[in-house]
């Protein structure tokens, strides 16, 4: 009689387990699919790099992401986060293959984050990247990124088009070019955050490397492959050494016909973020937050342990890690469970 009762109990169990879970899975069903975000391509047409002498164009492919409630909700209005690609290859190769958007975003938002949108503009020039900084060789990037281009998104996407919903962040080279473009245009921002940023001591190439590229141009440079860094000197001259009277080229390196050139060799220097930003104390300290972070296998660590201590000894708060990664291996992961929540705390919403 025991074994009977348990039997027709658990027989009663087992019904109603199912019955749950026929009732679930029906709803599950009948629901809608979570709301998705899309991404973007547009051209964005930067009137700071028309003219360039190094010939590239001035219209560029920027990588817009929207969030899932930007179409559903036609009088809403969302702040914008901008990042900034790194050296070597364009935005797409950010936008499609490092963060993935639109799913990382998509996934920051279901854990929390608030709705953003995030905005990718391609810098990838004749050799390989603008370094996000200002020459008559490679046009005015800084205008471009602060006013050509947040020009455009608010007009024509329906922005937060104030300072206190606009935030600037990059990785590499573009955790370099966030903090230069920010502290030559604090008025457009009010939270930062880079990510491994390159650039931060800078020492002009030695003359052997000066002479290898010589002879690169001389015998003609191929097309440029993306990935590589063969023509990182280049674009460093073309940002930071320009000379609009030395064709065709347009810039110097640091060692002409084997003599050495100190004026030239001191604009690498010049350009380095660990020597520009005691410079810009009163700019930096208008930020609401400013982030730093870096892997501690990454080659880049030393540098950016120095700019930590340098804000540090200046006064100027801001956040700091060192986590477990490489240069590139965690970068699309932190996006999602680091970058985008902390907009979220930096940046008003509607």
């Amino acid at each position: 009689m025991h074994k009977s009762i348990l039997g027709k109990r658990a027989t009663t169990l087992i019904g109603l387990l199912m019955g749950v879970w026929l009732l679930n899975s029906q709803l599950l069903a009948q629901a809608p699919a979570a709301a998705a975000g899309t991404l973007e391509t547009i051209k964005v047409t930067g009137v700071s790099l028309q003219g360039n002498l190094e010939g590239d164009s001035a219209e560029r492919d920027v990588f817009v992401y929207l969030p899932p409630g930007y179409a559903s909700s036609p009088a809403k209005r969302y702040p914008v986060v901008y990042f900034l690609h790194g050296y070597g290859v364009g935005a797409a190769v950010y936008a499609n293959n490092v963060l993935k958007l639109p799913g990382s975003a998509d996934t920051a938002i279901a854990a929390g984050a608030q709705e953003t949108i995030v905005v990718v503009p391609d810098a990838f020039t004749r050799y390989g990247g603008s370094m996000y900084s200002k020459s008559p060789t490679i046009g005015d990037w800084e205008m471009f990124i602060a006013h050509d281009l947040i020009d455009y998104i608010d007009a024509n996407y329906r922005t937060l088009a104030k300072r206190e919903s606009r935030g600037l962040s990059g990785h590499s080279m573009g955790g370099y070019g966030t903090m230069r473009v920010a502290m030559k245009h604090p008025e457009q921002f009010v939270a930062l955050y880079a990510m491994s940023a390159c650039c931060l001591m800078n020492t002009a190439p030695e003359k052997a490397a000066v002479d290898a590229q010589n002879a690169r141009v001389a015998a003609g440079i191929e097309v440029y492959k993306a990935g590589t860094f063969d023509n990182a000197l280049l674009a460093q001259a073309a940002a930071w050494a320009p000379n609009p009277q030395n064709g065709p080229l347009f810039f110097d390196f640091p060692y002409q016909n084997g003599e050495a050139q100190p004026v030239v060799q001191a604009k690498w220097a010049a350009n380095s973020q660990l020597v520009l930003v005691d410079q810009y104390v009163p700019e930096l300290q208008q930020f609401k937050a400013i982030m730093l972070d870096v892997g501690d296998k990454d080659g880049l660590v030393t540098t950016n342990t120095q700019l930590d201590a340098a804000l540090t000894r200046l006064g100027v708060a801001h956040g700091w890690e060192v986590y477990d990664g490489d240069h590139g291996n965690r970068i699309g992961q932190r996006f999602i469970d680091k970058l985008l929540p902390y907009f979220s705390q930096h940046l008003k919403a509607e």
